[in-house]
């Protein structure tokens, strides 16, 4: 009895945001696909960031190949500006405000140049139909991270207010020239800005959308290098999941036990901070948002407290 063979796999652009946003281009065999300003060719991006001839992919020995045409603002492939490259499954791509992810699909049918054309025209009619204000640069933190989106910003150095927003919940990212300036979570002047920003580095689903830049001047800039700020946010990230466990949901009522046994004298001063903000509050989240200390540190201060019976939670 023979077996089915597998279907035929095949390179495809998904576009992640914009003019394209949400559609999908079939990569051709044997096609040479460019990408750029001009109206002749196949993937047409008219916006200033992009030259007439941007760059071009093909498929050579099942390899995809993408190439710069010497563009003025670069082509760039996982936040590095590349000259030529291999792509791979799961790559992005970023050529303007077009943030292209490589994906691999089964091909249930043969794909022509003219209707890989048809099928990303469709998209972009319907976007346009469904929106009446259509941003150049917006998309799903689910299609791209909010880690990599920044990697991919810091290298293109693109400047703006990056609005990220979850359930009721909005952040803004201030951007010039890719470095992260400053950062607020629900335009509240609370939450310091580093801290706000590792917070938002933990979000996994949303949306974004780039925002025109402004030239405000902030008490509490950020100072530290993009990537720096990204990997100590990742680090963070890790240790919070590590802590999950064990931490008390943001909803926890806290209660300091009376009498209190445990000595006051072996606190260290950030644990004796987030004690009085328990006390104060009562609430795991307003204990989260009031302390200077970052997520993971009032995390860990907050586990050894209860553990330890200076707090109690219900």
């Amino acid at each position: 009895m023979d077996l089915p063979q597998p279907k035929p796999r095949h390179f495809s652009l998904r576009f992640i945001s914009g003019k394209y946003q949400g559609g999908e281009y079939p990569v051709v065999p044997n096609h040479e696909l460019i990408v750029g300003r001009s109206n002749d060719i196949d993937i047409v991006l008219i916006e200033d960031m992009v030259s007439r001839r941007h760059a071009r992919i093909l498929l050579q020995d099942d390899s995809l190949i993408i190439e710069d045409l010497g563009s003025t603002n670069g082509t760039f492939v996982n936040g590095e500006k590349v000259r030529r490259a291999r792509l791979k499954e799961g790559d992005k791509v970023l050529i303007g405000t077009s943030i292209i992810r490589v994906a691999l699909e089964e091909s249930a049918s043969e794909v022509t140049v003219a209707s890989a054309k048809l099928k990303l025209q469709d998209s972009a009619t319907m976007r346009r139909t469904h929106n009446n204000q259509v941003r150049t640069m917006a998309g799903s933190l689910s299609e791209i991270s909010l880690v990599d989106l920044l990697q991919l910003f810091s290298t293109s150095r693109k400047s703006g207010i990056l609005v990220v927003r979850r359930d009721e919940d909005a952040g803004r990212i201030h951007l010039r020239r890719g470095v992260i300036v400053h950062a607020t979570l629900n335009e509240s002047a609370e939450i310091p800005s580093l801290k706000t920003m590792y917070r938002l580095l933990t979000w996994q689903h949303g949306t974004f959308e780039l925002d025109p830049p402004d030239d405000r001047e902030f008490s509490d800039a950020l100072d530290r290098p993009t990537e720096v700020i990204l990997m100590e946010g990742m680090r963070q990230m890790d240790e919070l999941e590590r802590l999950s466990v064990s931490m008390p949901s943001l909803t926890a009522h806290l209660s300091i036990p009376s009498p209190l046994t445990p000595p006051l004298s072996e606190l260290s001063a950030n644990e004796l901070d987030i004690l009085q903000l328990a006390f104060n509050h009562g609430h795991v989240e307003a204990v989260m948002d009031r302390s200077q200390c970052s997520d993971l540190e009032a995390s860990e201060i907050l586990i050894k407290l209860l553990s330890a019976g200076y707090l109690r939670k219900s």
